[in-house]
């Protein structure tokens, strides 16, 4: 079965920028503009989505489900494909108490893409990798012959997606750093780097679950967990799509400076981490650009 929006595409484009707090630093500034490889599913969304909607098609399912917050970009990437492929969307979102208020933008747009979306209580949300309390929140949301994807996108075929982002880079970069939220797309591209190449994650939100998430899914995925990548705390300026001012100044500023536009929640954070490390003189690092605003 030939599904055109998940073929594989060329390599998304690596662009220099000469930034002076870079450049008196002796450090050499890409970007990986993985915003430009797919032009609905961005980034790591279309890197990770694409094997999985592949295995869904392909077993016959006519349903996936998935889950994410009230500003998931993995609720929209999931509804957009939905939408492309003519398959049925359902989002699981965190929190009751939005049932019934007005959708925000990013819901909204899930919503006018086809996805049907079911609220339910954070506390019930925490618990929905346990295999019996997902079975139940999937009946509770209408799903019949559904696949479910996990929040974030990231399991084991996620991984392969992300690790052709690293093999991508192979020759191209001393370090290559990205913004985490599941810690999927760090787990994948770190695993396809070459082996004299490092993988930095920065955690948009608050919380020491990334390292032991990452290990295990490269296990599932790779059969063990790789060296090569480390986490950068203390960027997520107050949590999960918490923008306060100062990171949006920065944000306008990049933009302004080398006419990129800068997605607030996750590449924002991670493009100001990169301006606060001490990398050493004479490295070359890639901020790989994961989606649009």
């Amino acid at each position: 079965m030939d599904h055109p929006e998940l073929r594989p595409r060329p390599p998304s484009p690596l662009q220099e920028v000469h930034d002076e707090r870079f450049e008196q630093r002796g450090v050499r500034l890409l970007l990986k503009r993985d915003d430009l490889v797919h032009p609905e599913l961005p980034g790591n969304k279309w890197r990770k989505l694409a094997p999985n909607l592949r295995a869904a098609l392909e077993a016959g399912h006519d349903q996936v489900v998935t889950f994410g917050g009230a500003y998931s970009n993995h609720l929209r990437a999931t509804a957009a494909a939905g939408r492309l492929l003519g398959i049925e969307t359902i989002g699981i979102v965190r929190g009751d108490e939005l049932a019934g208020r007005p959708l925000n933008d990013s819901l909204a747009r899930c919503a006018a893409d086809g996805m049907r979306l079911h609220f339910v209580s954070r506390s019930r949300y925490r618990a929905k990798s346990a295999p019996e309390t997902q079975a139940q929140l999937v009946h509770e949301a209408g799903a019949g012959n559904a696949y479910v994807v996990p929040e974030g996108g990231s399991n084991a075929l996620a991984l392969t997606g992300c690790a052709e982002l690293g093999r991508e880079l192979n020759g191209l970069t001393d370090i290559a750093a990205v913004a985490c939220g599941t810690g999927g797309t760090l787990a994948g591209l770190a695993a396809g780097l070459a082996p004299d190449q490092r993988a930095l994650g920065v955690p948009v939100l608050a919380g020491a679950f990334l390292p032991e998430e990452i290990r295990s899914l490269q296990q599932a995925a790779f059969g063990a967990p790789t060296p090569n990548w480390t986490l950068a705390e203390g960027f997520h300026h107050g949590g999960y799509a918490r923008v306060p001012p100062e990171l949006d100044r920065f944000a306008a500023d990049f933009e302004t400076r080398h006419n990129l536009p800068v997605e607030r929640i996750y590449v924002a954070k991670l493009l100001w981490a990169l301006t606060a490390l001490p990398f050493p003189p004479g490295t070359t690092v890639t901020a790989i650009i994961t989606g649009r605003p």
